[in-house]
C-alpha cells in the first residue's frame, strides 16, 4: 500500500503568522503606557501652572506632566516606554518578521503622540491668553516631540542593530530609568518629610545597567569597543546635561531672561560634569560593572569550550 504524503497548506499557516506579527502593535502601545506608569499612578492631574487663568480648581487629567519643573520626568516617561518596546522587540526577534518592527514602532509612537497632543491641548485651553503662554506650551510640546524621536531612535537601535548599535540604544534607556524609578518611589508633586532610603540607589541605576549592557554586547570588535567607550561618555555627560537643563528651566528667577537662564544652565552643567565627586562615580560604576560582567562572560565561554573528560 503506497504511503500517503501530506503537504502543509500555506493558506492555513499564513493567518497565524499575520496574527503573531500584528501582536507587535498592541505590544508597542502597552510599552508606551508602561513608560507613563509613574505619572498615571499619581492620578495624572495637571501640575500647577504659573500662567493658569483663574483659580486652579480641580487639576484636569493629562497624560503627561507638562511643567517646566518636570522636564526630566517627561523625558523619562517617553524614553522608558520606547526602551521597553525595544527590549521586547529584540527578545521576540521582531527584526526577523516582516513588518513587525514597524508595527511595534507605530504602537509606541501613536500612544506617545496622542499623549503629547492631549496634554498640550488641555494646558493651552486653561492658560492665560498671551505670547508668554503660547511660547510655554509650544516649547514643552516641541521638547516632548523631540524626546519621542529620541525614543524612536533608541527603539530601532535595540531591535534591529547589531549588539554594538543596540548598546547605544540601551544606554539611552538606562539614563532615563533613573528619574523614572525616582518618580515611582516619590511620585511627582508629593511632599516627603524624609526621603525614602531606596532613593539613594537611583543614581546608580544608569551606570550599573550601562555596564551590564557593555558586558552583554562584548568588546570583541572595533565597533563594539567604540560603542563601549561611547556608552561611558554618555553615562558621564547625559545626566549632567539633564541636570543643567532641568535646573535652568525650573528657575523662576530667570523666567523672563533667556540669556541669564542659558548661562545658569551652562554653569550647572559644567559643575555636574567636572566636579570629581559627581563625575567619577558613574564612570567608575560603569567600568567596574562592565569589567565584572565581561569577566563572568569570559569564564562561561572558557567552561563551554573546555573539553569534557571522557569516562573510561
Amino acid at each position: 500500500m503506497a504511503s500517503e504524503t501530506t503537504t502543509e497548506d500555506p493558506t492555513r499557516t499564513a493567518p497565524r503568522r499575520d496574527v503573531a506579527r500584528w501582536l507587535f502593535l498592541p505590544m508597542g502601545a502597552a510599552a508606551a503606557l508602561f513608560g507613563m506608569l509613574p505619572w498615571l499612578a499619581t492620578g495624572a492631574g495637571l501640575p500647577l501652572q504659573n500662567l493658569w487663568e483663574g483659580a486652579p480648581g480641580d487639576a484636569p487629567f493629562v497624560l503627561l506632566p507638562f511643567s517646566q519643573y518636570a522636564v526630566s520626568l517627561i523625558a523619562a516617561l517617553l524614553i522608558v516606554g520606547a526602551l521597553a518596546a525595544g527590549v521586547v522587540g529584540r527578545a521576540l526577534r521582531a527584526a526577523t518578521a516582516k513588518g513587525a518592527t514597524a508595527l511595534l514602532l507605530v504602537g509606541v509612537v501613536v500612544v506617545q503622540l496622542v499623549a503629547v497632543a492631549q496634554t498640550a491641548a488641555t494646558v493651552h485651553a486653561g492658560l492665560q491668553v498671551g505670547e508668554e503662554a503660547t511660547v510655554y506650551v509650544v516649547g514643552l510640546t516641541a521638547g516632548a516631540v523631540f524626546i519621542v524621536l529620541v525614543g524612536v531612535c533608541a527603539l530601532l537601535l535595540v531591535v534591529r542593530a547589531p549588539r554594538g548599535g543596540a548598546l547605544i540604544g540601551l544606554v539611552i534607556g538606562a539614563i532615563a530609568l533613573g528619574p523614572w524609578t525616582s518618580a515611582l518611589i516619590v511620585p511627582f508633586g508629593s511632599v516627603s518629610v524624609e526621603p525614602p532610603a531606596a532613593l539613594v540607589l537611583t543614581p546608580w541605576i544608569a551606570p550599573v545597567l550601562a555596564g551590564a549592557a557593555i558586558a552583554w554586547a562584548g568588546v570583541d570588535s572595533v565597533g563594539r569597543v567604540i560603542a563601549a567607550v561611547a556608552t561611558v561618555i554618555v553615562v558621564w555627560v547625559a545626566p549632567a546635561l539633564l541636570t543643567g537643563v532641568s535646573s535652568a528651566l525650573g528657575t523662576r528667577v530667570y523666567a523672563n531672561s533667556p540669556g541669564d537662564m542659558l548661562d545658569y544652565g551652562v554653569n550647572v552643567f559644567g559643575m555636574a560634569l567636572l566636579i570629581p565627586e559627581l563625575a567619577l562615580r558613574p564612570i567608575l560604576a560603569t567600568v567596574i560593572t562592565a569589567a565584572v560582567g565581561l569577566g563572568i562572560r569570559m569564564l562561561i565561554a572558557r567552561r563551554s569550550d573546555s573539553p569534557h573528560p571522557v569516562a573510561s
